[in-house]
């Protein structure tokens, strides 16, 4: 063999291992892409009582985060079942409704003020090109008509910038095997952003039902706690569906009374 010969081979050879290697460089790359864009969404929750007191009325604040999912964005929420501990219910003096669709056109001040029954927040986030968008959203709780003879509930979120968008989350109230007593089973629709970009997703939801410490006044809706608390502390439980059809489910107590 020539040494031209050899050089061609030669050339041939380091052609093919820089192909190779450039292969295995797109692979590695595709792969992150890849582990990235199906990264698992993992929810957990953080029940509160206050006062935190056997038979008592007092106020329940419900904090669900998010993390995960693909670029560090959660995967859109798309319904949620939260279960709550058996003897936790609700108090409401004065029964008065609001229809979502009354919600949808006029916002929290085209309702009864006697139909609410809590308020909180929530941040929202999405992955648009290069750089991840967050926006704050104010929540109120609103009872709404009986759908079936069960109890339905209104959730009003409203964000304001960088996108004035307004959201309405329905809630059914079902009873719920044991531990449990009642279970709220919600729907989350589609919450867009920018024209060709995801949908945003929840990433902290926090809704307090009764009135907060600093806020309360006679008459106001409160929840009552159970006249006892079983061993290792009151259950809560929740059921997660992300838009891509995926599930989660976490469970947490909360401590006894002392």
């Amino acid at each position: 063999m020539s040494p031209r010969q050899i050089d061609i081979a030669g050339i041939r050879a380091g052609g093919a291992l820089g192909a190779a290697r450039t292969a295995v460089v797109a692979l590695t790359i595709c792969a992150g892409i890849t582990g990235a864009a199906q990264a698992e969404t993992v929810a957990s929750i953080a029940p509160s009582l206050s006062p935190n007191r056997l038979h008592a009325k007092a106020a329940l604040t419900f904090t669900m985060s998010f993390s995960g999912g693909a670029f560090g964005v959660p995967t859109p929420l798309s319904r949620s079942v939260v279960r709550l501990p058996a003897g936790l219910t609700l108090d409401i003096p004065h029964l008065s409704s609001c229809p979502a669709a009354r919600l949808r056109s006029r916002g929290a001040g085209g309702c009864p003020a006697r139909s609410q029954i809590g308020r909180g927040h929530a941040l929202v986030e999405t992955h648009a090109g290069s750089e991840i968008i967050t926006e704050e959203a104010t929540l109120w709780a609103f009872l709404g008509p009986p759908r079936n003879l069960q109890p339905t509930f209104e959730i009003l979120a409203q964000g304001y910038t960088p996108l004035y968008e307004r959201k309405v989350l329905t809630g059914t109230v079902l009873p719920a095997g044991a531990p449990y007593g009642e279970e709220l089973r919600m729907s989350i629709p589609p919450i867009p952003t920018l024209m060709f970009e995801p949908d945003a997703s929840i990433v902290t939801f926090s809704l307090t039902i009764g009135p907060v410490a600093h806020h309360r006044t006679r008459g106001a809706t409160t929840v009552l706690t159970p006249s006892s608390c079983p061993a290792g502390g009151f259950p809560f439980a929740a059921e997660t569906t992300y838009a891509d059809g995926s599930t989660g489910e976490t469970l947490t107590t909360t401590p006894c009374p002392r």
